[in-house]
């Protein structure tokens, strides 16, 4: 009699197609028994299975592991090992306190461009000079992925702010070209209105004591942004400030709780801040509703009462619409952009993400020139009388007049020249290795900065002078004194702006195809706001603040980096003020 182990069958078909076979002794635990044999290769063949894909998987990730450690020990950096730690590598930390000052000690001994092993995946490439720098922003297209997640984690799914710039280009280049449209539009009527709400904000706080230059710098780059974005009704939005404060908390601690491997779940620090993430979503789609609701009554009340007058009709709409205000047919920006627009989840992600950067930025840059005002008296008086000048000869301020103002200009671009956003400028290629044209090949996946504190500070560029606060260096007789620092006396002489973008090393807004989408923006609306607060407002160091702030310079992605005196704003003698397109 034939055993049971040799007539078992090793496959599910083979089960069914034998044949029947007369019974024997233990016949009955012959099926239990290839059951558990099946049960048993099956399992064995997943096991193998997953064995090899991780193994795969790992041997992958170890290529490209040695294949950067290969490619990062060609370039010109101090003798490292990768697996130190960044205390280890960073001892000193250079005269500016900082991983900027360290950069600058190695610029200083091996060269323009140098890497630096933050740890044994992270290579940071540190670029200086101009013309590289040039050619890595160009090729460099993608951002970290570290910011990506800490981005997701704080404001939900967005297709504008991504890692990847492929698929990001598109909304891009939308998204500019239509902030660029609307420029002339905004300077027209928004700043008057912001600065007469954050005024009103501002007297109170005046009346309480001192003020802050951040925080009416915070409060005026918030309603900029946002009467943007929403139009004239975030103005009387009630819950603005509690919006503010939400936006601004949550974007300090974002960088913290997206740096963990694995959400902490068992923080409940960590439960407070998704609760603080989801209200301020909840907060974003009410002011979405609210500003709907008032563009379409708008529309209703402008249809019904000019609809015999096809061009005041078109005026009112006009001076009303926003932003976000054909956002329900997801016309937005460009047809491409309707299907994304119609995720409730993802408009909110690009809403905030757009006034978290705007409002981070825009902020650092008008405290920077409120500072250097207060600093400045003399520079006060002449750019209020450049002011006055264009506005006896004009009845309304438009971008066109704001750009005549060519020392008001100059002075935004030196006080973001001064001040930028970050200490470092950071781009990677995520899938390609950057080939430069001095021979370096830097590996996909590496981290590429430039210290924005040395190039737009370093003398050999910008003068002698490159420290100190100038803006007659961008004005056309200034250009052909660089190292001497002019006196605001003879700005009549230097009539001419010399444009800051030939200036390879003048990068506050970034450059190339992640360079920031919203600069033309920025600079025109910071210009034209400060001149409408010049027009109403003489600006002082409070008595007994520190007359000369130094900048604060660290490693964190968030951070201020000047110190932020107390002023005193102090009203000036009425006179006519600048009238809207369209006005009587």
């Amino acid at each position: 009699m034939e055993s049971c182990d040799a007539a078992l069958p090793y496959t599910l078909i083979g089960l069914v197609l034998r044949q029947p076979s007369p019974p024997h002794r233990g016949a009955a635990s012959c099926p239990s028994r290839f059951l558990r044999d099946y049960a048993s290769r099956a399992t064995n063949t997943l096991l193998w299975i997953c064995l090899i894909s991780v193994t795969s998987l790992l041997c992958r990730r170890l290529a490209r592991l040695v294949r950067l450690w290969v490619q990062g020990s060609r370039i010109p950096g101090p003798p490292s090992n990768p697996f130190l730690g960044r205390s280890k590598l960073i001892p000193g930390c250079g005269s500016l306190g900082s991983l900027t000052g360290y950069l600058a000690e190695l610029h200083e001994k091996y060269g323009p461009i140098v890497r630096l092993w933050l740890s044994p995946t992270q290579l940071l490439v540190s670029v200086k000079d101009t013309m590289l720098i040039k050619e890595v922003l160009i090729k460099a297209e993608d951002k970290l992925p570290l910011t990506g997640r800490a981005f997701h984690l704080a404001f939900g799914r967005s297709s504008l702010f991504v890692s990847s710039f492929e698929k990001v280009q598109k909304r891009r280049e939308s998204l500019a070209e239509y902030m660029n449209g609307r420029i002339s539009v905004r300077a027209n009527i928004i700043p008057s209105e912001i600065v007469e709400c954050v005024m009103g904000r501002v007297d109170t706080i005046m009346a309480k004591g001192t003020l802050d230059c951040g925080l009416v710098s915070q409060q005026l780059a918030f309603y900029i942004l946002g009467s943007t974005l929403f139009g004239d009704a975030f103005l009387d939005w009630p819950k603005a400030s509690i919006y503010e404060k939400l936006l601004i908390t949550i974007s300090k601690d974002g960088c913290f709780w997206a740096s963990y491997t694995i959400p902490p779940f068992w923080s409940r620090e960590y439960w407070k801040y998704k609760h603080m993430c989801k209200r301020l979503k909840h907060l974003t789609e009410d002011i979405i509703q609210h500003c709907v609701e008032k563009y379409d009554l708008l529309s209703k009340i402008g249809h019904s009462s000019y609809k015999d007058n096809k061009d005041i009709e078109d005026e009112a709409r006009f001076n009303d619409s926003i932003l976000l205000d054909n956002m329900p047919s997801g016309v937005l920006l460009q047809e491409e952009m309707a299907e994304y627009l119609t995720s409730k989840e993802e408009l909110c992600g690009n809403i905030l993400g757009l006034m978290f950067h705007g409002c981070l930025a825009t902020s650092s840059l008008i405290s920077s020139i409120l500072t250097r005002l207060a600093l400045h008296p003399e520079l006060q008086q002449k750019l209020y009388a450049e002011i006055i000048a264009v506005q006896e000869k004009t009845c309304k301020l438009d971008s066109d007049d704001v750009q005549k103002m060519n020392l008001l200009m100059a002075t935004v671009y030196e006080s973001a020249r001064l001040l930028p956003a970050g200490p470092l400028l950071q781009r990677c290629s995520l899938e390609h290795d950057i080939y430069l044209c001095s021979g370096v090949n830097v590996p996909a996946g590496a981290i590429m900065v430039v210290p924005l504190q040395l190039v737009q500070m370093d003398s050999y560029i910008w003068g002698k002078d490159a420290g100190r606060f100038n803006p007659l260096r961008f004005l056309s007789e200034a250009t052909d004194h660089i190292g001497t620092h002019k006196k605001y006396e003879d700005f009549e002489k230097t009539a001419f702006l010399s444009e800051p973008k030939r200036k390879a090393a003048f990068l506050p807004f970034g450059y190339g195809t992640r360079a920031c989408i919203g600069e033309k923006f920025a600079t025109l609306g910071i210009s034209t706001l400060i001149a409408s607060l010049l027009q109403n407002y003489e600006i002082k160091l409070q008595p007994g603040s520190e007359n000369d702030p130094k900048p604060i310079m660290s490693d964190c992605l968030l951070q201020q980096l000047l110190s932020s005196p107390e002023v005193v704003f102090t009203k000036r003698s009425k006179r006519k003020t600048w009238k809207s397109k369209g006005s009587s």
